[in-house]
C-alpha cells in the first residue's frame, strides 16, 4: 500500500484508536510497581503515541502533497532524475512520451471534447537530458472540430518542495479551475503543463543551472518549451507562454521570467521567495561562483542589470506567510524600474498552505491568461 493510500490512514486511525481503548481497558491491571507492569504502562503510552503522530503526519501528507511514495519520503527514490534517454532523444517518438490518460473529475463528461483531458508524460530535455514527468491540462476546445487549427497559450504551473505533481491536479484543483473560468467567460481556454521544480530528486535544485550538475534553468527555459511545441498545439510566440509557482515554485516562476522574457511572458509567484536558499536539500547550487549566486537573487537582479520586458503576479497575508515584507520591498523594487509590470494578491490573513493558494488560483489564472496571446 502507497504512501497516499486511504487505506494506510485509514489503517494507522483505526491503530491509534485501538491503542487509546487497550490502554484506557488494560491500564487498571498494570497498576501495579513491578518491571513488567511500569514496561506494559510504556509501551502502551509509546505505541499510541506512535500511531498518532502517524495519522497526522499521513493526513498532511495527503492534504499538502509533501511526498508522494515510501521511496520518496525516505529519500530512496532513484527512478527519476537526470539521465541520457537515446530512444527519447533520437527516436520517432520525440522528447515527450504519452504515459497515460484521464479525465477532468467534475467536469460533466469523460468525453475530452466536453470534458477536457489530463495526461500524465514522460518528457526529456534535448539540450540538458534531464528525464522528468508532468501532468499536462488540455482544455475541451483542444478536442473540438472547430478549433483543431488553433494554438493554445500554455502556462507551466510548479509546486513548492518537495511536492508532487499529482497535488496540483488533486489538492490545488488547476484543471477543474481553469475549465470552470473558461466556461464562465473570464480566461480563455489554456493549456497547463504540470510538474515538480525538482527535475533531479530529493535534490532541491532551486530551478539553477548547477556547474557540473543538473541544468534545471536551462530545462524549464528551452527544453520543456521545445518538447509541449514537439507535440501539441501550443502557441510559438513567446506571447504564448507563462508560468506560474508556490514557494520554491513561485521562486522559480519569477526568476524564470525575469531571466528568460523571450521564454516567458507572464509569471506568477504564489508566497514566493527571493533568493535561492542553501540548505542541505540544495547542497552547494553555485560551487563557490558569486556572480551565478547573484543572479539567483531577484533583488540583486533588479538593482544591477536591466528590466525585462515581462508581467509578474506576486503575492502574500498580512498575517501568517512571512514573505510579507520582502513581497511589499519586491513590488517597490520592481515598479522603480520602468520596464517590468507588476501586480499582487495581498490576503488579510492566510498561512504558506494549500487552501491560501486554492484562495488565490482563480484570480491567478485570469491574470495570466490576459497576458498571454494563443498566436
Amino acid at each position: 500500500m502507497g504512501l497516499t493510500s486511504n487505506k494506510v490512514l485509514g489503517l494507522a486511525v483505526a491503530s491509534a484508536v485501538l491503542l487509546f481503548v487497550g490502554t484506557v481497558w488494560l491500564w487498571p491491571r498494570l497498576a501495579r510497581r513491578n518491571w513488567r507492569a511500569v514496561s506494559g504502562r510504556v509501551g502502551l503510552l509509546l505505541g499510541t503515541q506512535l500511531a498518532l503522530f502517524m495519522s497526522l503526519g499521513l493526513a498532511a501528507n495527503q492534504a499538502f502533497g509533501f511526498y508522494a511514495s515510501w521511496a520518496d519520503l525516505f529519500g530512496q527514490e532513484k527512478d527519476q532524475g537526470v539521465v541520457v534517454n537515446h530512444t527519447a532523444l533520437g527516436g520517432s517518438g520525440g522528447p515527450l512520451q504519452v504515459v497515460e490518460t484521464a479525465s477532468v473529475r467534475g467536469a460533466g463528461g469523460s468525453r475530452p471534447q466536453i470534458g477536457g483531458q489530463i495526461q500524465k508524460v514522460d518528457i526529456v530535455g534535448r539540450t540538458t537530458n534531464i528525464a522528468t514527468p508532468a501532468y499536462v491540462y488540455l482544455p475541451p476546445e483542444y478536442f473540438q472540430p472547430q478549433y483543431r487549427t488553433r494554438t493554445f497559450p500554455a502556462a507551466v504551473v510548479l509546486t513548492g518542495y518537495p511536492g508532487t505533481a499529482q497535488a496540483l491536479v488533486d489538492k490545488l484543483h488547476y484543471p477543474r479551475t481553469a475549465q470552470d473560468l473558461a466556461k464562465d467567460g473570464r480566461m480563455q481556454p489554456m493549456i497547463l503543463v504540470m510538474m515538480r521544480p525538482t527535475v533531479a530528486p530529493p535534490r532541491d535544485t532551486e530551478c539553477v543551472d548547477i556547474p557540473g550538475g543538473p541544468q534545471t534553468e536551462t530545462f524549464f527555459a528551452k527544453d520543456l518549451p521545445d518538447a509541449m511545441l514537439a507535440h501539441y498545439r501550443v502557441g510559438k510566440e513567446p506571447g504564448s507562454w507563462g508560468i506560474i509557482g508556490d514557494s520554491t515554485g513561485g521562486y522559480c516562476a519569477l526568476k524564470l521570467a525575469m531571466h528568460h522574457p523571450r521564454s516567458y511572458a507572464a509569471a506568477a509567484g504564489l508566497s514566493p521567495y527571493y533568493k535561492a536558499p542553501i540548505d542541505p536539500t540544495t547542497g552547494d547550487l553555485f560551487h563557490g561562483d558569486k556572480g551565478l549566486r547573484d543572479h539567483a537573487d531577484l533583488f540583486w537582479y533588479l538593482k544591477h542589470l536591466p528590466a525585462p520586458d515581462t508581467s509578474l503576479l506576486v503575492t502574500s497575508s498580512k498575517i501568517g506567510e512571512s514573505n510579507y515584507k520582502d513581497t511589499l520591498k519586491f513590488i517597490e523594487r520592481v515598479q522603480a524600474n520602468g520596464l517590468t509590470r507588476i501586480s499582487s494578491i495581498i490576503l488579510e490573513s492566510g498561512g504558506h498552505n494549500f487552501n491560501t493558494w486554492r484562495r488565490e488560483i482563480p484570480a491567478t489564472l485570469q491574470w495570466i491568461s490576459g497576458r498571454l496571446t494563443d498566436r
